[in-house]
């Protein structure tokens, strides 16, 4: 046993896939520029970006769709993107570059590993985790993200005004992280005891969410602040 959550058990299976020549493009060119390691020590927010707007970090950005929309939607704001998928992360930098966006930045590490050995204390403004693996079957759930261990270390890193927005689609997982947050006497949720919150227009609808809503399926959205009172 350790007390390093990212030592204990993986969350995320890495799945291989071959580039596409824009995503290997993407990584290849983007990645000296926009891109940070662990081996870069702390991450500085006021030295990475050229703006001074919110800290904004989004875990498990997959080939960042909504997170390249986000940024584009609201320059004056700064972007952290976390993946483990090279692809999604070329796909990503692609997209900055075509774009022109200057308030996008990327790690391409496991999401834990960075918050501990990266990120500094209540420095977050908002942290996003949208659709992560839900580990469906019961014996897999140990795997899930959102765990009390998990959500303690990210109020570490959320300002006294910090806000953690997480969306699933899978029903019994967002049971799940309601029960978690809620049992974090740090986080308050702004919708209320138990609800959850209309998506919000900063959340950018997804093809796979609007193929879901087609097909009947839901969605949850959880926004939770962080109490100032505890910050310490």
């Amino acid at each position: 046993m350790t007390d390093r959550i990212g030592q204990r058990i993986k969350s995320f299976v890495i799945r291989a896939g071959r580039m596409t020549e824009s995503q290997q493009k993407g990584w290849t060119n983007g990645f000296p520029l926009h891109g940070f390691q662990l081996s870069d020590k702390n991450f500085d927010w006021d030295q990475s970006f050229d703006v001074a707007g919110r800290r904004i970090l989004e875990i498990g950005f997959g080939m960042g769709d909504s997170l390249v929309a986000m940024a584009d939607q609201n320059s004056g704001d700064r972007f952290l993107g976390i993946e483990v998928h090279t692809p999604g992360v070329g796909k990503l930098l692609s997209e900055v570059d075509k774009r022109s966006l200057k308030n996008l930045k990327v790690f391409a590490e496991d999401a834990v590993q960075v918050l501990e050995d990266a990120i500094p204390p209540h420095s977050i403004d908002l942290l996003q985790i949208f659709f992560p693996d839900p580990w469906h079957k019961k014996r897999h759930h140990k795997r899930r993200l959102i765990q009390p261990e998990f959500v303690q270390l990210v109020v570490s890193r959320l300002s006294g005004s910090g806000h953690l927005h997480l969306a699933t689609d899978w029903e019994p997982y967002a049971e799940h992280m309601m029960e978690v947050l809620s049992g974090n006497s740090a986080l308050t949720n702004t919708a209320g005891p138990g609800n959850y919150i209309p998506r919000p227009e900063s959340r950018p609808e997804t093809k796979f969410e609007r193929r879901g809503h087609r097909l009947g399926h839901g969605v949850w959205d959880l926004m939770f602040a962080r109490a100032t009172s505890d910050l310490a």
